[in-house]
Protein backbone atom coordinates (compact mmCIF):
# COMPACT_ATOMS: atom_id res chain seq x y z
CA UNK A 1 0.00 0.00 0.00
CA UNK A 2 3.10 2.45 0.67
CA UNK A 3 4.04 2.31 -2.82
CA UNK A 4 0.16 2.95 -4.28
CA UNK A 5 0.28 5.93 -1.50
CA UNK A 6 3.47 7.65 -2.82
CA UNK A 7 2.64 6.78 -6.84
CA UNK A 8 -0.89 8.70 -6.60
CA UNK A 9 0.63 11.79 -4.67
CA UNK A 10 3.40 11.61 -7.16
CA UNK A 11 3.27 14.34 -9.86
CA UNK A 12 3.28 13.32 -13.16
CA UNK A 13 6.32 13.77 -15.15
CA UNK A 14 5.63 14.94 -18.78
CA UNK A 15 6.90 12.33 -21.64
CA UNK A 16 10.57 13.16 -22.41
CA UNK A 17 11.19 13.50 -25.68
CA UNK A 18 14.21 11.53 -26.23
CA UNK A 19 12.46 8.78 -24.73
CA UNK A 20 9.97 8.63 -27.54
CA UNK A 21 11.81 9.93 -30.45
CA UNK A 22 11.63 7.80 -33.45
CA UNK A 23 9.49 5.46 -31.98
CA UNK A 24 12.03 4.29 -28.84
CA UNK A 25 11.65 2.96 -25.85
CA UNK A 26 14.74 3.00 -23.39
CA UNK A 27 15.00 -0.17 -20.50
CA UNK A 28 17.67 0.71 -18.45
CA UNK A 29 19.82 -2.38 -17.32
CA UNK A 30 21.74 -1.81 -14.21
CA UNK A 31 24.32 -4.72 -13.62
CA UNK A 32 27.63 -5.62 -12.81
CA UNK A 33 30.25 -7.07 -15.54
CA UNK A 34 32.70 -6.25 -13.20
CA UNK A 35 33.61 -6.90 -9.42
CA UNK A 36 33.18 -9.53 -7.21
CA UNK A 37 29.43 -10.11 -8.81
CA UNK A 38 30.47 -9.69 -12.47
CA UNK A 39 30.30 -13.37 -13.47
CA UNK A 40 26.31 -13.31 -12.00
CA UNK A 41 25.68 -10.08 -13.84
CA UNK A 42 27.21 -11.32 -17.02
CA UNK A 43 24.47 -13.92 -16.97
CA UNK A 44 21.95 -12.01 -15.71
CA UNK A 45 21.96 -9.61 -18.37
CA UNK A 46 22.76 -12.69 -20.71
CA UNK A 47 18.52 -13.47 -19.92
CA UNK A 48 17.54 -10.24 -20.76
CA UNK A 49 19.45 -9.59 -23.60
CA UNK A 50 18.02 -12.92 -25.29
CA UNK A 51 14.60 -11.72 -24.08
CA UNK A 52 14.76 -9.00 -25.89
CA UNK A 53 16.19 -10.65 -29.26
CA UNK A 54 12.68 -12.17 -28.91
CA UNK A 55 10.75 -9.54 -28.69
CA UNK A 56 12.44 -6.12 -29.38
CA UNK A 57 9.59 -4.12 -29.87
CA UNK A 58 6.26 -3.09 -28.04
CA UNK A 59 3.17 -1.77 -28.01
CA UNK A 60 2.36 1.34 -26.39
CA UNK A 61 -1.10 2.99 -28.06
CA UNK A 62 -1.74 0.85 -30.54
CA UNK A 63 1.76 1.78 -32.45
CA UNK A 64 4.97 -0.22 -32.12
CA UNK A 65 7.89 1.06 -30.16
CA UNK A 66 11.98 -0.58 -30.45
CA UNK A 67 12.68 -1.43 -27.43
CA UNK A 68 16.33 -0.33 -26.74
CA UNK A 69 18.57 -1.42 -24.07
CA UNK A 70 20.83 0.95 -22.24
CA UNK A 71 23.53 -1.25 -20.50
CA UNK A 72 25.60 0.38 -17.17
CA UNK A 73 27.91 -1.87 -15.26
CA UNK A 74 27.36 -0.72 -11.91
CA UNK A 75 31.19 -2.94 -11.01
CA UNK A 76 29.78 -4.62 -7.89
CA UNK A 77 30.39 -1.81 -6.10
CA UNK A 78 28.10 1.11 -4.27
CA UNK A 79 29.30 4.26 -5.09
CA UNK A 80 29.99 3.07 -8.79
CA UNK A 81 26.53 2.09 -8.45
CA UNK A 82 24.87 5.68 -7.73
CA UNK A 83 27.04 6.75 -10.91
CA UNK A 84 25.80 3.96 -13.02
CA UNK A 85 22.21 4.84 -12.35
CA UNK A 86 22.55 8.36 -12.80
CA UNK A 87 23.61 7.46 -16.09
CA UNK A 88 20.49 5.44 -17.12
CA UNK A 89 18.32 7.96 -15.89
CA UNK A 90 20.59 10.74 -18.01
CA UNK A 91 20.05 8.45 -20.96
CA UNK A 92 16.25 8.48 -20.53
CA UNK A 93 15.50 5.44 -19.59
CA UNK A 94 11.48 4.82 -18.93
CA UNK A 95 12.44 1.73 -16.63
CA UNK A 96 15.18 -0.05 -15.27
CA UNK A 97 15.93 -3.64 -14.71
CA UNK A 98 18.38 -5.10 -11.99
CA UNK A 99 20.38 -5.81 -10.09
CA UNK A 100 22.40 -8.78 -9.33
CA UNK A 101 23.67 -7.62 -5.66
CA UNK A 102 21.31 -6.07 -3.42
CA UNK A 103 24.12 -3.72 -1.85
CA UNK A 104 23.76 -1.64 -5.47
CA UNK A 105 20.28 -1.25 -5.54
CA UNK A 106 19.65 0.30 -1.86
CA UNK A 107 22.52 2.86 -2.75
CA UNK A 108 21.14 3.65 -6.34
CA UNK A 109 17.51 3.42 -4.82
CA UNK A 110 17.68 7.54 -4.06
CA UNK A 111 18.75 8.15 -7.40
CA UNK A 112 15.72 6.16 -8.93
CA UNK A 113 12.89 7.66 -6.82
CA UNK A 114 14.78 11.39 -7.20
CA UNK A 115 14.09 10.81 -11.07
CA UNK A 116 11.29 9.05 -10.44
CA UNK A 117 12.07 6.12 -12.79
CA UNK A 118 10.92 2.56 -11.52
CA UNK A 119 13.55 0.09 -10.97
CA UNK A 120 12.70 -3.75 -11.45
CA UNK A 121 14.68 -5.89 -9.02
CA UNK A 122 15.82 -9.09 -10.48
CA UNK A 123 17.96 -11.33 -8.19
CA UNK A 124 18.30 -8.92 -5.34
CA UNK A 125 17.06 -10.42 -2.33
CA UNK A 126 17.81 -8.43 0.39
CA UNK A 127 14.53 -7.60 2.23
CA UNK A 128 15.14 -3.97 2.17
CA UNK A 129 15.75 -3.12 -1.62
CA UNK A 130 11.82 -2.63 -1.34
CA UNK A 131 11.19 -1.64 1.82
CA UNK A 132 13.27 1.22 1.77
CA UNK A 133 12.60 2.35 -1.66
CA UNK A 134 8.71 2.98 -3.31
CA UNK A 135 10.41 2.76 -7.04
CA UNK A 136 11.82 -0.77 -7.00
CA UNK A 137 9.91 -3.44 -7.40
CA UNK A 138 11.40 -7.07 -8.00
CA UNK A 139 10.39 -10.78 -8.97
CA UNK A 140 12.81 -13.14 -6.96
CA UNK A 141 12.37 -14.28 -3.62
CA UNK A 142 13.64 -12.53 -0.11
CA UNK A 143 16.43 -13.64 1.56
CA UNK A 144 13.97 -14.29 4.74
CA UNK A 145 12.40 -16.79 2.96
CA UNK A 146 16.11 -18.17 1.78
CA UNK A 147 17.79 -18.44 4.63
CA UNK A 148 14.93 -20.33 6.22
CA UNK A 149 14.59 -22.85 3.23
CA UNK A 150 18.55 -23.40 3.54
CA UNK A 151 18.28 -24.07 7.27
CA UNK A 152 15.43 -26.64 6.87
CA UNK A 153 17.74 -28.00 4.25
CA UNK A 154 20.74 -27.93 6.81
CA UNK A 155 18.58 -29.41 9.30
CA UNK A 156 16.71 -31.87 7.16
CA UNK A 157 19.89 -33.56 6.70
CA UNK A 158 21.07 -34.01 10.11
CA UNK A 159 23.19 -30.67 10.54
CA UNK A 160 22.49 -29.65 14.51
CA UNK A 161 25.89 -27.43 14.43
CA UNK A 162 26.25 -24.65 11.80
CA UNK A 163 28.76 -22.13 11.33
CA UNK A 164 28.28 -19.20 9.40
CA UNK A 165 30.19 -16.94 7.58
CA UNK A 166 29.91 -14.20 5.71
CA UNK A 167 31.71 -10.82 4.71
CA UNK A 168 31.74 -7.55 6.98
CA UNK A 169 29.47 -5.13 5.32
CA UNK A 170 28.09 -6.95 2.60
CA UNK A 171 24.46 -6.32 2.47
CA UNK A 172 23.67 -9.61 0.85
CA UNK A 173 25.89 -12.31 2.85
CA UNK A 174 25.44 -10.56 6.07
CA UNK A 175 21.58 -10.46 5.62
CA UNK A 176 21.33 -13.71 4.11
CA UNK A 177 23.31 -14.91 7.11
CA UNK A 178 21.93 -14.13 10.13
CA UNK A 179 18.35 -15.36 8.73
CA UNK A 180 20.11 -18.72 8.28
CA UNK A 181 21.17 -18.53 12.11
CA UNK A 182 17.67 -16.76 13.22
CA UNK A 183 15.87 -20.24 11.98
CA UNK A 184 18.68 -22.79 12.70
CA UNK A 185 18.23 -22.18 15.77
CA UNK A 186 14.26 -21.51 15.58
CA UNK A 187 15.07 -25.06 14.83
CA UNK A 188 16.88 -26.23 17.59
CA UNK A 189 20.10 -26.12 15.42
CA UNK A 190 23.31 -24.70 17.42
CA UNK A 191 25.27 -21.98 15.71
CA UNK A 192 29.10 -22.07 16.20
CA UNK A 193 29.68 -18.41 18.30
CA UNK A 194 25.98 -17.97 18.68
CA UNK A 195 26.79 -15.39 15.33
CA UNK A 196 28.05 -14.89 12.00
CA UNK A 197 31.62 -14.92 11.66
CA UNK A 198 33.14 -12.60 9.49
CA UNK A 199 35.98 -11.95 7.06
CA UNK A 200 37.59 -8.71 5.20
CA UNK A 201 36.96 -7.49 1.63
CA UNK A 202 39.87 -8.85 -0.13
CA UNK A 203 40.65 -11.80 1.87
CA UNK A 204 42.06 -14.74 0.13
CA UNK A 205 43.26 -17.77 3.21
CA UNK A 206 39.88 -18.99 4.86
CA UNK A 207 42.21 -21.89 6.62
CA UNK A 208 41.80 -19.91 9.95
CA UNK A 209 37.92 -20.11 9.50
CA UNK A 210 37.54 -23.34 8.21
CA UNK A 211 39.87 -24.62 11.21
CA UNK A 212 36.91 -22.91 13.52
CA UNK A 213 34.44 -24.70 11.63
CA UNK A 214 36.22 -27.69 12.11
CA UNK A 215 37.51 -27.68 15.99
CA UNK A 216 33.58 -26.83 16.46
CA UNK A 217 32.42 -30.32 15.25
CA UNK A 218 30.05 -28.14 13.23
CA UNK A 219 27.92 -30.44 10.63
CA UNK A 220 27.18 -27.82 7.81
CA UNK A 221 29.22 -24.67 6.70
CA UNK A 222 27.04 -21.37 5.65
CA UNK A 223 28.76 -19.23 3.51
CA UNK A 224 26.77 -16.45 1.30
CA UNK A 225 29.25 -14.38 -0.12
CA UNK A 226 30.49 -13.56 -4.07
CA UNK A 227 31.78 -16.84 -6.06
CA UNK A 228 35.31 -14.57 -6.08
CA UNK A 229 35.63 -15.81 -2.18
CA UNK A 230 33.39 -19.05 -3.08
CA UNK A 231 35.89 -20.31 -5.24
CA UNK A 232 38.85 -19.89 -2.49
CA UNK A 233 36.12 -21.26 0.57
CA UNK A 234 35.64 -24.47 -1.64
CA UNK A 235 39.21 -24.86 -2.75
CA UNK A 236 40.38 -24.28 0.93
CA UNK A 237 38.15 -26.69 2.40
CA UNK A 238 38.83 -29.20 0.07
CA UNK A 239 42.38 -28.83 0.83
CA UNK A 240 41.57 -29.64 4.20
CA UNK A 241 39.88 -32.44 3.60
CA UNK A 242 36.52 -31.35 5.34
CA UNK A 243 33.63 -33.85 5.82
CA UNK A 244 30.39 -31.42 6.74
CA UNK A 245 28.69 -29.94 3.66
CA UNK A 246 29.30 -26.18 2.56
CA UNK A 247 25.65 -24.41 1.34
CA UNK A 248 25.15 -20.57 0.63
CA UNK A 249 22.45 -19.33 -1.26
CA UNK A 250 21.22 -17.92 -4.99
CA UNK A 251 24.70 -16.44 -6.00
CA UNK A 252 26.66 -19.64 -5.70
CA UNK A 253 24.46 -20.82 -8.65
CA UNK A 254 27.30 -19.90 -11.27
CA UNK A 255 29.99 -21.61 -12.90
CA UNK A 256 32.54 -20.56 -10.54
CA UNK A 257 31.36 -22.64 -8.32
CA UNK A 258 31.20 -25.93 -10.33
CA UNK A 259 34.68 -25.11 -11.23
CA UNK A 260 35.43 -24.95 -7.96
CA UNK A 261 34.19 -27.93 -6.60
CA UNK A 262 34.96 -30.02 -10.02
CA UNK A 263 37.11 -33.03 -8.99
CA UNK A 264 37.45 -32.46 -5.67
CA UNK A 265 35.97 -34.48 -2.48
CA UNK A 266 33.73 -31.83 -1.43
CA UNK A 267 29.86 -31.02 -0.79
CA UNK A 268 28.41 -28.18 -2.15
CA UNK A 269 24.80 -27.08 -1.89
CA UNK A 270 22.90 -23.96 -3.11
CA UNK A 271 19.14 -22.39 -3.42
CA UNK A 272 18.35 -21.05 -6.48
CA UNK A 273 15.59 -19.80 -8.16
CA UNK A 274 15.03 -21.85 -11.39
CA UNK A 275 16.30 -25.33 -12.31
CA UNK A 276 17.12 -25.76 -16.31
CA UNK A 277 15.05 -29.45 -16.18
CA UNK A 278 12.18 -27.93 -15.38
CA UNK A 279 9.41 -29.55 -17.52
CA UNK A 280 6.79 -27.09 -17.50
CA UNK A 281 6.43 -26.19 -20.89
CA UNK A 282 7.28 -22.08 -21.24
CA UNK A 283 10.63 -23.46 -19.13
CA UNK A 284 11.54 -26.00 -21.29
CA UNK A 285 10.88 -23.47 -24.80
CA UNK A 286 12.87 -20.84 -22.62
CA UNK A 287 15.96 -23.60 -21.84
CA UNK A 288 15.97 -24.77 -25.24
CA UNK A 289 16.09 -21.58 -27.47
CA UNK A 290 18.46 -19.83 -24.64
CA UNK A 291 21.31 -22.52 -25.41
CA UNK A 292 20.90 -22.07 -29.08
CA UNK A 293 21.49 -18.36 -28.80
CA UNK A 294 24.30 -18.85 -26.22
CA UNK A 295 25.63 -21.20 -28.86
CA UNK A 296 25.33 -19.06 -31.58
CA UNK A 297 27.44 -16.15 -30.21
CA UNK A 298 31.00 -16.81 -28.77
CA UNK A 299 31.05 -13.49 -26.81
CA UNK A 300 27.62 -14.81 -25.31
CA UNK A 301 28.94 -18.19 -24.09
CA UNK A 302 31.93 -16.70 -23.06
CA UNK A 303 29.95 -14.41 -20.61
CA UNK A 304 27.71 -17.29 -19.76
CA UNK A 305 30.97 -18.67 -17.90
CA UNK A 306 32.21 -20.76 -21.02
CA UNK A 307 29.10 -22.92 -21.24
CA UNK A 308 25.77 -23.38 -22.13
CA UNK A 309 24.36 -24.10 -18.45
CA UNK A 310 21.05 -22.20 -17.95
CA UNK A 311 21.86 -20.20 -14.39
CA UNK A 312 18.81 -19.21 -12.79
CA UNK A 313 19.61 -15.80 -13.13
CA UNK A 314 19.37 -15.83 -16.60
CA UNK A 315 15.75 -17.13 -16.41
CA UNK A 316 15.03 -14.55 -13.91
CA UNK A 317 16.30 -11.15 -16.54
CA UNK A 318 14.42 -13.09 -19.42
CA UNK A 319 11.16 -12.82 -17.01
CA UNK A 320 12.19 -9.04 -15.59
CA UNK A 321 12.05 -8.11 -19.16
CA UNK A 322 8.95 -9.60 -20.24
CA UNK A 323 7.16 -8.14 -16.69
CA UNK A 324 8.54 -4.56 -17.81
CA UNK A 325 7.30 -5.07 -21.45
CA UNK A 326 3.89 -6.00 -19.81
CA UNK A 327 4.00 -2.88 -17.44
CA UNK A 328 4.78 -0.29 -20.53
CA UNK A 329 1.65 -1.68 -22.54
CA UNK A 330 -0.60 -1.56 -19.33
CA UNK A 331 0.31 2.24 -19.32
CA UNK A 332 0.03 2.60 -22.26
CA UNK A 333 3.47 5.28 -22.27
CA UNK A 334 6.62 5.59 -21.90
CA UNK A 335 6.49 8.14 -19.46
CA UNK A 336 8.50 6.33 -16.36
CA UNK A 337 5.87 7.56 -14.05
CA UNK A 338 3.02 6.17 -15.62
CA UNK A 339 4.93 3.07 -15.62
CA UNK A 340 5.34 2.96 -11.83
CA UNK A 341 1.73 3.88 -11.57
CA UNK A 342 0.96 0.67 -13.87
CA UNK A 343 3.67 -1.66 -11.99
CA UNK A 344 1.51 -2.72 -8.76
CA UNK A 345 -1.11 -4.08 -10.98
CA UNK A 346 0.94 -6.51 -13.10
CA UNK A 347 0.93 -9.86 -13.26
CA UNK A 348 2.93 -12.74 -15.54
CA UNK A 349 3.06 -15.94 -16.19
CA UNK A 350 6.97 -16.23 -16.52
CA UNK A 351 9.43 -18.98 -16.81
CA UNK A 352 10.19 -18.92 -13.04
CA UNK A 353 6.90 -19.16 -11.88
CA UNK A 354 3.67 -16.66 -11.83
CA UNK A 355 4.40 -12.98 -11.16
CA UNK A 356 2.14 -10.80 -8.81
CA UNK A 357 3.39 -8.41 -6.68
CA UNK A 358 2.12 -7.64 -2.96
CA UNK A 359 1.74 -3.97 -1.47
CA UNK A 360 5.43 -3.67 -1.08
CA UNK A 361 6.79 -4.58 -4.27
CA UNK A 362 7.94 -8.00 -3.72
CA UNK A 363 7.13 -10.63 -5.84
CA UNK A 364 4.75 -13.57 -4.23
CA UNK A 365 6.90 -16.33 -4.24
CA UNK A 366 6.99 -19.56 -1.57
CA UNK A 367 9.54 -22.03 -3.58
CA UNK A 368 13.34 -22.69 -3.82
CA UNK A 369 15.15 -25.10 -5.95
CA UNK A 370 18.00 -26.59 -4.04
CA UNK A 371 21.09 -28.08 -6.04
CA UNK A 372 24.23 -29.72 -5.37
CA UNK A 373 27.44 -28.93 -7.49
CA UNK A 374 28.44 -32.17 -8.38
CA UNK A 375 32.50 -32.89 -8.53
CA UNK A 376 32.15 -35.75 -11.14
CA UNK A 377 30.33 -33.46 -13.78
CA UNK A 378 31.02 -30.65 -13.21
CA UNK A 379 27.29 -29.49 -13.73
CA UNK A 380 24.74 -28.54 -10.98
CA UNK A 381 22.29 -31.80 -10.09
CA UNK A 382 18.68 -30.83 -9.15
CA UNK A 383 18.21 -32.00 -5.40
CA UNK A 384 14.58 -31.17 -4.40
CA UNK A 385 11.85 -28.04 -4.27
CA UNK A 386 11.71 -26.68 -0.89
CA UNK A 387 9.22 -24.36 1.08
CA UNK A 388 9.90 -23.25 4.79
CA UNK A 389 8.62 -25.75 7.29
CA UNK A 390 8.93 -28.90 4.44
Amino acid sequence: MKKLIALVLAVMMLVPAFAMADNVIKIGVFEPSTGDNGAGGKQEILGIQYANSLKPTVNIGGEEYKVELEIEDNQSVNDKAVTAAASLVNKGVSVVLGSYGSGVCMAAGDTFVDAQVPAIGVSCTNPNVTALCDYYWRICFLDPFQGSVMANFAWDKGAKTAYVLNMQGEDYGSGLANYFVEAFKALGGTVVGDKPETFPEGNSDFTAYINNAVNANCDVFFAPCSTTYAALIIDQAAAQGVKFPIMAGDTWENSAILNAAKGKDVEVYCSTFFDENDDAASAAEFVKGFKEWLNADSGNLNNNGGNDIVAAVSALGFDAYNVALTAIEAAGSADSQAIAEALPGVTYDGVTGSIAFDDIGDAKKDMAYIKYANPETGAFDFVKTQKVGE
